[in-house]
């Protein structure tokens, strides 16, 4: 079966943070590839496809500057986003330059990369595609929920409110922050319940998790 986790492409030679990051994204809900050299990356991101990239600058057989241009003129779009000891204003502009989309210094908060990740996926849907529900997956181009082979299609404020929980599937959101996400500011936070309701009609009941207290976050399903 084919894995409806996002995929992400690792290229890193440090191998104590390749294994602290490899822990970190695949419990984040990511399916990691990792290549050590800029060689083996490249090689990766032409014969594969991926939601997103995490390349650090100063790679061995391939500077991670040029990884990006080189897929850059082959066509690739995945979105990039750039680890590096460099900090100055002249190196972020190389890489912004050379087609990468963001650009995060060592060290880094685990926490700013994984934002950082979730930032980029919504900047580019077309790289993103789907995301996981469950044992399903949310077709964002298209709006509905696939399982297997049938289909269930959304409203446009249900599928607001699951592309807000399946974008952060571990936060807890609060009314005020899926009325905010999926609705009108003149609707009221009762509008979330009911909407949530519909969602496990049509999904079933552990789709959306209770949060008692605090909210509501993506489930099972």
């Amino acid at each position: 079966m084919e894995s409806i986790r996002p995929r992400l492409l690792l290229v890193e030679d440090d191998r104590a943070l390749t294994g602290l990051l490899v822990d970190l994204l695949t419990e984040e809900g990511y399916e990691v590839d990792v290549a050590g050299d800029g060689h083996r990356g490249l090689h990766h991101a032409l014969t594969r496809e991926y939601q997103v990239m995490v390349v650090d600058r100063g790679l061995p057989a391939l500077d991670g500057l040029e990884l990006v241009v080189r897929l850059r003129s082959r066509g690739v779009t995945c979105p990039v986003l750039l680890l590096t000891a460099r900090g100055s204003v002249d190196d972020r502009v190389a890489g912004l330059d050379a087609g990468a989309e963001d650009y995060l210094v060592k060290p880094f908060e685990l926490a700013e990369l994984l934002a950082r990740l979730r930032a980029l996926r919504r900047r580019h849907p077309d790289a993103a595609g789907w995301l996981p529900v469950g044992r399903r997956r949310l077709d964002v181009g298209n709006r509905r929920v696939l399982d297997g082979a049938e289909e269930v299609s959304l409203s446009a404020r249900e599928f607001a409110v699951l592309h807000a929980l399946a974008g952060r599937p571990t936060k807890v959101f609060t009314r005020a922050e899926l009325l905010n996400a999926a609705f009108d500011h003149a609707d009221a936070p009762g509008t979330v319940d009911a909407c949530v309701h519909h969602l496990r009609r049509k999904l079933g009941r552990d789709t959306v998790r209770t949060v008692h207290g605090l909210g509501y976050r993506l489930g099972p399903g």
